[in-house]
């Protein structure tokens, strides 16, 4: 058995389920699709662990030793980077905007995606608003089909590049989590930095679906004073 309980044979169930009309080549890309996502999760999972061991005092050798590396391959860990404020749910979107320029066989990561990947995770605020707005997931993502670019030729693998815009949104979104307050970068603030990037074709999407910069901003700060207040009341509840 396998640490999260999942064996080899549950993914191949899974993939031929979710595939049944693919021939073999088709699932052969899927599968790649998938293990680059393993992949990416994985290493977040890592780095989130190696982050509590840093805090609990230990060595950079002793992370190193765990996790099989020396000591400077450790630390290249965990050397601040774009994503080093990103929630986990946020940066499991980027991971999902990821998978999606793949799926649709686009070698960038334009606005449209990230907008795809936010709409991904239902356990973050950005696809509740999105939701709450548009009335369900459904119209949300036939709103972004609708104006994604035609498919290419083939699904690029490794890596995949962000679009200027694109790097735009995710730096506005640091910008924007800044101006309200707040010492992390959820995908609220992610979806506030596209709709402030005006070149990307997500500002569009999200007009078109009713929002404005001003009063996603808006709906966002109430948003977070909700959880202040709710947080505060936990803790003199607590005391």
């Amino acid at each position: 058995m396998s640490p999260l309980n999942i064996s080899l044979a549950d993914l191949i169930a899974r993939l031929d389920a979710e595939t049944p009309d693919a021939d073999h080549l088709a699932r052969v890309s899927e599968a790649q699709l998938r293990n680059r996502t393993l992949t990416d999760l994985g290493d977040q999972l890592v780095d989130y662990y190696v982050g509590k061991a840093k805090e609990a005092g230990a060595s950079w050798s002793e992370i190193g030793d765990a996790i099989g590396v020396s000591k400077q391959a450790a630390q290249q860990r965990r050397r601040p980077n774009t994503f080093e404020r990103f929630t986990d749910l946020n940066r499991h979107a980027i991971v999902l905007a990821q998978e999606a320029a793949r799926t649709s066989k686009h070698d960038t990561i334009g606005t449209e995606h990230l907008l795809l990947g936010l709409l991904g995770e239902p356990r973050g605020t950005a696809c509740q608003l999105l939701v709450a707005q548009a009335g369900s997931q459904k119209a949300v993502r036939d709103a972004i089909e609708a104006v994604l670019p035609p498919a290419g030729r083939k699904a690029p693998r490794g890596h995949i590049p962000f679009r200027p815009e694109s790097t735009t949104a995710i730096k506005l979104a640091s910008g924007v989590a800044a101006e309200l307050g707040t010492g992390w970068v959820g995908t609220e603030h992610s979806l506030l930095g596209l709709i402030r990037t005006e070149e990307g074709l997500a500002a569009g999407i999200l007009r078109d679906l009713g929002f404005s910069a001003d009063g996603l901003f808006e709906t966002v700060k109430a948003h977070l004073v909700e959880l202040a207040e709710a947080a505060e009341s936990s803790a003199s509840r607590g005391k």
